[in-house]
């Protein structure tokens, strides 16, 4: 038996690969223990279910128990089961409400983005002698701490690497440290330095639920009358959605005219990118439907039924965070993911104190510039901003497409050094 098989970024697990009914089976369970363990115990109503979720995942991928990475269950969750959840909880976003409380959410998110370009310019230079052909591998990063996955694919087209596995290690390193991160965003508005020097208007909502020393977790999703035509609408509806988006944004990236450079090729990349983006579209759609019309607002069980999938969607994120893979082939590489996200969270959250941003308006910022817009509504979602959800999605969605920018443009200089 080898610890690693041909791809140097998959290690040998007990389950499977392509055992995709245990995997699922195993996800499912961990969602429903973790929101469980969230709605009955105080220590992990803070930590909140969808971080659990994380780490079950992160220690049995560790353990070898599972595996870290190329599995069509994990693919099933990123390609159906994200967007999917996506339309659910926006069925009641109300988009005049939303723009009223957090519009201002793009400002702070690019003033984030600054955050990430200083990080990978200071990593650069700490490590470029320890990392080969870190150039790329920044221009990689810059993009998708700025975006999200389709950006790093797209920068790892466009600086291509020598040595493949870096890439795979590279990606390995983000994963692992993405799980410490993620943790950290949920805790940050619960400690006192935060609360005491930043406003916290969307926790003092939530902590308006129930009375004190109960699980406000169990309370905010206490028992509701839902019928069967309910979840109907609500499983229906999404698939209306998600078909309609994805088919609608094929045919608008069919228009896109190639070879496009200078300033024209922005504007057109940036046209294309947005409206062939078919998160926008689902988001699009979905909030038109909830602020005009009463027909989205008055079905019951969206929001449960979207909250699980994004348990699910957590577990999946705690996989690939291999400690073993990052010791054996490419400790550096996280140090250099390290470096750059917390010099984006240090830069965001002084750009929040400056600016007068809340707390939970910096988390979200940062997220949706390291884990892009999925991760970012997830948060929302778990700390219960949900005035938060559909802003995150949004400014998530614009790094799609100002990430690839960031990213040739940061590689590009770098490459001369």
């Amino acid at each position: 038996m080898t610890l690693f098989t041909n791809d140097p970024t998959q290690l040998w697990s007990l389950i499977k690969p392509d055992n995709t009914l245990v995997l699922l089976t195993i996800l499912c369970v961990i969602a429903a223990v973790s929101i469980w363990l969230e709605q009955t115990y105080s220590w992990a109503g803070k930590i909140t279910g969808c971080i659990l979720a994380l780490a079950f995942t992160m220690l049995l991928s560790n353990f070898r128990i599972i595996p870290a990475y190329d599995t069509p269950a994990y693919d099933l969750v990123w390609g159906w089961v994200v967007p999917l959840a996506i339309p659910m909880l926006l069925f009641k976003a109300d988009l005049r409400k939303v723009w009223k409380e957090s519009g201002k959410l793009i400002v702070i998110y690019l003033l984030s983005g600054i955050g990430t370009i200083l990080g990978a310019f200071i990593a650069f230079f700490l490590l470029k002698n320890l990392i080969p052909e870190l150039y790329k591998l920044t221009a990689m990063m810059v993009g998708t701490y700025t975006g999200g996955s389709m950006n790093l694919v797209a920068m790892s087209d466009a600086f291509p690497l020598s040595d493949k596995s870096l890439l795979g290690s590279a990606v390995v390193a983000d994963n692992l440290f993405m799980g410490i991160y993620f943790v950290s965003l949920t805790i940050i508005p619960t400690l006192k330095f935060f609360r005491k020097h930043y406003s916290h208007p969307y926790e003092d909502e939530m902590e308006k639920f129930g009375k004190e020393g109960e699980n406000k977790a169990a309370q905010f999703w206490a028992k509701k009358d839902i019928s069967l035509l309910d979840v109907a609408k609500v499983v229906s509806i999404a698939f209306v959605i998600l078909a309609i988006s994805t088919e609608l944004g094929n045919y608008i990236s069919g228009f896109k005219p190639e070879n496009t450079t200078g300033l024209g090729g922005f504007f057109v990349n940036l046209f294309f990118g947005l409206l062939g983006s078919k998160y926008l579209l689902m988001t699009t759609i979905t909030v038109i439907l909830a602020t005009y019309t009463k027909f989205l607002r008055n079905v019951s069980g969206a929001d449960e039924i979207g909250t699980f999938l994004i348990h699910i969607f957590f577990g999946v994120i705690g996989a690939p965070a291999s400690l073993e893979i990052i010791l054996k082939k490419a400790p550096w590489l996280l140090v250099f993911c390290v470096i750059i996200v917390v010099i984006n969270m240090i830069i965001t959250f002084i750009f929040a104190k400056l600016f007068r941003f809340s707390v939970e308006e910096a988390c979200i910022a940062s997220n949706a510039n390291i884990g892009g817009p999925t991760t970012a509504a997830a948060l929302a979602i778990a700390r219960g901003w949900n005035q938060l959800v559909v802003p995150a999605m949004l400014v998530g969605i614009l790094g799609y497409v100002i990430g690839n920018y960031y990213g040739l443009i940061v590689g590009n200089i770098l490459k001369a050094f």
